[in-house]
């Protein structure tokens, strides 16, 4: 219907989109507004155009010019147009820097439009997080008000202990994207993986409240993956393909993450996002 807005962007969103591309075109604004296929078009055309435009912008224009969900959609479009030029990727430890010739696979896998709308998605979901107090039963007759963060993992984990399987969707799946967010924006607040050269060792089983690895992030995203992926509310919001398609790939997902925070927000970081504290 024309005049109403069926996009998955704003208005406003899409007027920035339009003025950027070619301003004659808000003369057909109502129409292009209201066509799905029409933005998704113009994206894939000119998301270079967009991406240049966000680039010499003031900082405060870009985070009030834009929301988040159209930043990220074009700071991802244009990473992967970066990565499909490149031969390898970069995996960063506190110590030393990896070249691993991925970016093939790293490529295919964030051409995928609902993989890279999901991960637009969740980036989004990262510029306001909450903290919140819930009625908790301990044991039977005793309640305990309990604080949570939706940054933070284990409080998210004990959520899920204490609700019903029906209403553990929504926790699964932002402990995954917790896992894969951190590990990918903020990869020094990763610590490097712990050998385990023994039995005696070998890696614990809980997952800690401190000195999370790679490995740990990605253990526990994948888990919290495959959990989402499996309850009936994926299905139902059509993310169960998405949800198993990152389950599989963990290790790619956290790459296109990587390049957009490395090469696009840098010092920005601090402001989209609220820095995570020590996991």
């Amino acid at each position: 219907m024309a005049g109403t807005l069926i996009t998955e962007f704003s208005e406003s969103d899409v007027r920035f989109i339009v003025e950027t591309v070619d301003p004659r075109l808000l003369a057909r604004f109502d129409t292009i507004k209201g066509d799905a296929a029409i933005v998704e078009g113009i994206l894939d055309q000119e998301a270079g155009t967009l991406f240049q435009r966000l680039m010499v912008m003031k900082e405060e224009d870009v985070m009030t010019g834009v929301s988040p969900r159209l930043l990220f959609e074009v700071l991802l479009r244009r990473a992967l147009t970066e990565l499909q030029t490149q031969s390898y990727t970069l995996e960063r430890t506190a110590s030393q820097t990896i070249p691993v010739f991925d970016t093939r696979d790293v490529a295919q896998f964030l051409g995928t439009r609902t993989v890279l709308r999901y991960l637009a998605d969740m980036l989004s979901s990262f510029t306001r997080t909450e903290s919140f107090v819930l009625p908790i039963r301990v044991r039977k007759g005793v309640w305990r008000r309990i604080r949570f963060s939706d940054m933070d993992i284990d409080s998210l984990v004990r959520l899920c202990e204490a609700v019903d399987e029906e209403h553990r969707f929504t926790y699964y799946k932002r402990i995954a994207d917790v896992c894969l967010f951190i590990p990918g924006m903020f990869p020094e607040h990763v610590n490097p993986d712990p050998p385990y050269p023994t039995a005696r060792d070998a890696r614990p089983q809980s997952f800690r409240r401190v000195s999370r690895s790679a490995g740990d992030y990605e253990e526990e995203g994948r888990r919290f993956y495959k959990l989402a992926a499996e309850h009936e509310n994926a299905s139902v919001l059509e993310l169960e393909e998405t949800l198993w398609q990152i389950h599989e790939r963990f290790h790619l997902a956290k790459k296109p993450l990587n390049h957009v925070s490395a090469n696009f927000l840098q010092f920005k970081r601090e402001r989209l996002f609220t820095s995570p504290s020590a996991d």
